[in-house]
């Protein structure tokens, strides 16, 4: 990477703000009518999506420009250092590999000269086992009842992960078995996740690298609690509860069998984890070869990653023109509108993603940034949002670019349902792109008064990708599709992508706060007006001095 100097005083920088300025007022309406081939010319297929990016703000020329800023930031050399196993996250000393949890058998990924390919097969192996002992009923419960119900417990991408892929995947799912989540620290998370379950058939999956994370560790413990009150013996933990850690002396602790727990790395960041052994719950709902086949689609969009030339690489022209509205346009949110139910926690799960990864406010030499990092991430699934917030990013004063993600074919066709769903996706990106004048309204004879209420000025950018079906493939797909998207981001703007420094003050200031709101006498305060106030009323509600 070019880190002798600030992005902004890169000369490719500078060449791409005159781009922006060329085209801030261009319409997409004359970029479209000045070139024929326009939509053919801005559309790629590879591993298995198909991208029409040729409703954004961009011409061959501005395109060009971004992809030299990726080449003077070394974007080839970093994804390179990524699929080699160098420890790029700098500020931890670590590798970034959650590309070695898809690799194939026969690779060769070394991290401090050892190969960790067959670790990583090693682990979906005894997975796979483990899976398939429940959903064929040899593994049981304490009282030798068949697992019926499956409770993840985690939380981030211990939760966002799995959670989101099981609702995508329901269609493939075993519906014999349900898989419920907690997370939140919330008692109602855990009451409302067991209110109607039977202990003897629900099986817990505690996902904690370390088992230091206070809500999952305290989750576990009243999961714990649970089983042995409703079934009256410690020995319902060693057949209730599973984990997935690398804390083996903590898990026994709590009585878990460490023959049922499932390592992972410190080369895997959470919310990278959904295709490693924090995908037991799913494993369990969708079959070791489903989990395979979400494996292999991780693993097509990597080596598209690693191989394709830049100007036909799916991550690096979405993440480039991420870059172009974040830096040049103000855009400050982006929008991820799935139009498939079946990906309506796909919105969360990257908002985490990219959040977490790039929003930094230091580059990797230390030095304080002078330009925005990461966008907002939000959206919901169509046709909702069309009822909800659409009227802000067709009409509203924020420039919104937006991913609209939809499949050729549905996986519950009836009637006309799909046909009007993809009509809508269509329409919405037409819309937004070149919406419509001012002239046109009068032409339908509106009154004069009311033109300027439906006059919709376009010029809305936003990118749409088309997958066949809503497989274990597609959605591996997807998935590496956003990671390298967000790794290309964070390569230009010279952030380190895989530490999340910002989650941790909080968490040690809610320790020692916890310690304030329990202890017995009154605690010496001695936290701002505001927080010690706050503390105050809490312990007098709970009856404390």
């Amino acid at each position: 990477m070019s880190e002798s100097k600030p992005l902004t005083a890169l000369p490719e920088w500078q060449a791409l703000e005159g781009h922006a300025a060329r085209l801030r007022d261009v319409p997409l309406r004359r970029l479209f009518a000045d070139d024929a081939g326009r939509a053919e010319r801005f559309s790629l297929e590879a591993a298995g999506i198909f991208l029409d990016y040729s409703k954004h703000r961009v011409d061959a020329p501005a395109l060009d420009a971004l992809l030299a800023v990726a080449k003077a930031r070394g974007l080839a050399a970093r994804i390179e250092a990524m699929f080699t196993g160098a420890p790029i996250n700098a500020t931890e000393g670590r590798s970034v590999l959650h590309i070695a949890l898809r690799a194939p058998a026969g690779a060769s990924i070394l991290v401090d000269g050892k190969n960790v390919v067959p670790e990583v097969h090693a682990v979906l192996e005894r997975m796979g086992e483990f899976a398939e002992r429940v959903r064929s009923g040899v593994w049981t419960g304490h009282t030798g009842k068949r697992i019926r119900r499956v409770v993840n417990i985690g939380i981030g991408g211990s939760d966002l992960g799995p959670a989101m892929a099981y609702q995508a995947l329901r269609s493939v799912s075993d519906r014999a078995l349900e898989l419920r989540f907690v997370s939140n620290i919330d008692a109602t998370d855990f009451a409302e996740a067991v209110r109607d379950a039977n202990p003897e058939d629900t099986l817990f999956i505690v996902c904690s690298k370390t088992f230091t994370t206070l809500e999952t560790l305290e989750n576990a413990k009243t999961a714990r609690a649970w089983l042995v009150g409703q079934l009256g013996s410690d020995g319902a933990v060693a057949k209730n509860i599973v984990a997935v850690s690398t804390n083996g002396a903590e898990g026994a602790r709590l009585g878990i069998d460490t023959a049922n727990m499932f390592g992972f790395w410190d080369w895997v960041g959470g919310r990278y984890s959904v295709d490693s052994a924090i995908g037991l719950s799913l494993m369990v709902a969708i079959g070791p070869a489903g989990f395979r086949e979400f494996l292999a689609g991780f693993r097509e969009l990597d080596e598209h990653f690693r191989r394709a030339p830049f100007e036909q690489n799916l991550p690096v022209l979405l993440g480039v023109l991420g870059v172009f509205y974040n830096n040049f346009f103000g855009a400050e949110t982006h929008a991820v509108l799935p139009y498939d139910q079946y990906l309506a926690r796909l919105p969360a799960y990257l908002q985490q993603l990219d959040m977490e990864s790039n929003g930094k406010r230091v580059d990797l030499a230390g030095r304080p940034v002078d330009y925005q990092t990461g966008p907002i991430i939000w959206g919901e699934p169509g046709t909702n949002g069309q009822h909800a917030f659409y009227q802000l990013i067709h009409q509203g004063t924020k420039l919104i670019p937006c991913d609209f993600i939809g499949f050729l074919r549905s996986e519950n066709p009836l009637g006309k349902h799909h046909d009007l769903l993809m009509a809508n996706l269509f329409a919405q990106s037409e819309a937004l792109a070149f919406g419509k004048t001012a002239e046109e309204v009068r032409a339908e004879g509106v009154k004069p008064e009311l033109v300027p209420h439906r006059t919709f000025p376009g010029n809305r950018p936003s990118s749409t990708l088309l997958l066949e079906r809503m497989t274990p493939a597609a959605l591996g797909r997807l998935i590496a599709l956003y990671e390298h998207k967000v790794f290309v981001q964070g390569t230009i703007w010279g952030v380190n992508s895989f530490d999340q420094w910002g989650v941790e003050l909080g968490k040690v200031l809610a320790k020692r706060i916890a310690s304030e709101i329990e202890a017995a006498a009154a605690p010496a305060l001695a936290h701002d007006g505001s927080t010690n106030a706050l503390l105050r009323r809490y312990r007098k509600a709970q009856g404390r001095a």
